[in-house]
């Protein structure tokens, strides 16, 4: 090859090398104000694996990953255990993800960890945790308070606001579910005065047969017992298959929050008179949308809009500007089940 060639050759492999740098450097530095999610890495850990409810969670959190070309993955425990969650984190803040959205079974557990993972630079987003500190933010579907209220006046509303009732939570550190039980319990005391919760909060570590054992036990202490309140998704269906069996339909009432496909068929036999809910896969498009949108250093707040359903219009929680919430429960009775295929 002669001197010219080689000079050619030379000029050329140089060209081609600055246009590489150049596409390089236009795909790891999008304009400001767009989305980084391409080169970002999205954690979402939730309260148990293997259940209805989070199964639903992770088709919006792959959705909506899908949709802005982010990485996201689900991980949980396999039994409802704030020391598994912990341990979860842990491993997870030396991979380094750039956001981990966390709903704790504990959010007193998991403080210590959620400081380390915000002191290694991820941003964290809790949900159904309002009181946690070590959170960039929390977001939650609808103010709690509010959520309680309107459960109690549902049942209420069904037992003609009289008699005696119980609430069950998934787990008594469970922070949404024992706002939601209280409330609840404020707005038995302050509107139906014929109303008595008769134990407090029932544990069911979210395990349906738990639930159906432990609501056995309530039917055989309580013989008047008419309400039931479930706040775990699988609590409802425990306790219509109890009351299914004890063939009590026409005698209590049992609502709370949970999905179709968990409680869909104590509705259809009557064991269950209504669920409420907000949709799991709405949750997980929310979750990645912030992961986002704090990944690339994005302020969210009051008035914020998601551009997702329920989340328009983003509120705070008692004041405090990183709780925040939308306004998206949805009721449903054997009149509209049909209407949510999940």
């Amino acid at each position: 090859m002669t001197h010219r060639n080689i000079h050619r050759v030379a000029v050329g492999l140089s060209a081609v090398l600055a246009l590489s740098l150049t596409a390089c450097a236009t795909q790891s530095a999008p304009a400001a104000g767009g989305s980084a999610a391409g080169n970002q890495k999205f954690v979402t850990v939730v309260k148990l694996q293997g259940i209805a409810w989070f199964d639903r969670m992770q088709v919006g959190l792959d959705q909506q990953a899908k949709e802005i070309g982010a990485t996201s993955t689900m991980v949980g425990p396999d039994d409802a255990s704030p020391e598994k969650q912990v341990k979860i984190i842990q491993d997870l803040i030396a991979q380094k993800p750039a956001a981990i959205a966390v709903i704790p079974l504990s959010p007193q557990a998991l403080e210590g960890v959620l400081g380390q993972a915000r002191a290694a630079g991820i941003k964290v987003i809790t949900h159904e945790a309002p009181s946690q500190t070590n959170t960039d933010l929390d977001i939650e579907a609808f103010d709690n308070a509010a959520y309680g209220q309107h459960l109690m006046d549902k049942l209420a509303e069904c037992m003609g606001g009289q008699g005696e009732y119980v609430t069950m939570v998934g787990s008594l550190t469970a922070e949404s579910h024992m706002k939601w039980a209280q409330a609840e319990l404020d707005q038995a005391k302050a509107k139906y005065s014929g109303i008595t919760r008769v134990a407090d909060p029932i544990e069911t570590k979210e395990d349906l047969t738990q639930t159906y054992e432990k609501t056995k036990e309530i039917l055989a202490k309580y013989p008047n017992i008419k309400g039931f309140l479930g706040s775990a998704a699988s609590d409802v269906a425990g306790i219509g298959r109890a009351i299914s069996e004890a063939g009590l339909q026409d005698k209590t009432c049992v609502l709370g929050t949970s999905i179709p496909s968990t409680a869909g068929k104590y509705l259809k036999d009557g064991s269950v008179d209504a669920i409420t809910f907000w949709d799991p896969k709405v949750t997980g498009q929310v979750l990645v949308t912030l992961q986002d949108k704090l990944a690339r250093g994005e302020k969210v707040g009051v008035g914020t809009n998601l551009g997702i359903t329920g989340y328009e219009n983003l509120q705070a929680t008692d004041g405090k500007e990183n709780v925040l919430h939308g306004n998206a429960w949805i009721d449903v009775t054997n009149d509209n089940v049909a209407d949510y295929n999940f």
